[in-house]
């Protein structure tokens, strides 16, 4: 799990702003929109949607937020139509980048991406070039001080996940992408509380990285975050959760 969730708890220890949130904001409501467009605005028959907006509570977006962002996506009101764009690239230490965008304008955001990376020490791939290095996934994470490992175990594997992992204080449940929905509505019913679920890009194997390395590939990843039309940035690296910080 090195490159998601060490990387998503040292973000948590960050103190958040009032730009940053309105920043994942326009994020969160981006995914709900194209997600409402690609398969309805009803979160019971839209899987995909229903992840949005689970995720948009989780940090506290409003309701009347998410339900904007829904017509928009219907077609019920106004708004701008996205494209999903995904972009590979190498960052410092070799370390390989898949880079999400939704984009109303791919010219402006290819262009923003190259530039980020040019600067930071990263460079763009060819379609290709990355995602080999990578698995589609479905993840959720269970906290390890409240469920053992042996029945957070026995609940995943009953209800279809593939793998149970411990990374630092949760378990990582690992699904097929198509099962992401089943397991964790699997788990809630056997009282099994789960956060974070999301499809993630899971490396097939990771590249450690350190010192100057570890500082400039942070400076990157988050340059590449601060743009508007990037939703999320994964990568193949293992960082020192202490070097991390520091980074």
């Amino acid at each position: 799990m090195a490159g998601h969730s060490k990387w998503k708890q040292i973000k948590h220890y960050k103190a958040a702003t009032d730009a940053k949130r309105g920043a994942l904001f326009t994020k969160l409501i981006r995914e709900i929109t194209v997600a409402a467009k690609a398969g309805g605005g009803d979160p019971e028959h839209n899987a995909r949607l229903r992840l949005a907006i689970d995720t948009a509570k989780q940090n506290s977006m409003p309701k009347e937020n998410i339900e904007r962002a829904i017509k928009k996506g219907t077609g019920e009101l106004e708004g701008v139509d996205y494209v999903e764009v995904m972009y590979e690239a190498y960052g410092p230490g070799g370390v390989a980048l898949m880079i999400q965008t939704l984009t109303d304008n791919p010219t402006r955001t290819v262009a923003d991406v190259r530039h980020k990376l040019s600067r930071n020490g990263g460079n763009m791939g060819t379609s290709g070039s990355v995602a080999f290095l990578f698995d589609r996934k479905g993840q959720m994470q269970v906290d390890a001080n409240r469920w053992d490992e042996d029945a957070v175990m026995e609940a995943a594997l009953e209800v279809g996940a593939e793998d149970v992992t411990r990374d630092e204080d949760v378990w990582v449940v690992t699904t097929e992408p198509a099962a992401l929905h089943a397991v964790r509505e699997g788990l809630h019913a056997k009282g099994i509380e789960t956060t974070e679920a999301a499809l993630n890009w899971v490396p097939k194997s990771t590249v450690r990285v350190e010192g100057a390395d570890a500082s400039a590939l942070v400076k990157l990843i988050e340059a590449l975050e601060d743009l508007d039309d990037v939703q999320k940035v994964e990568g193949n690296f293992d960082i020192d959760a202490e070097a991390l910080a520091e980074a």
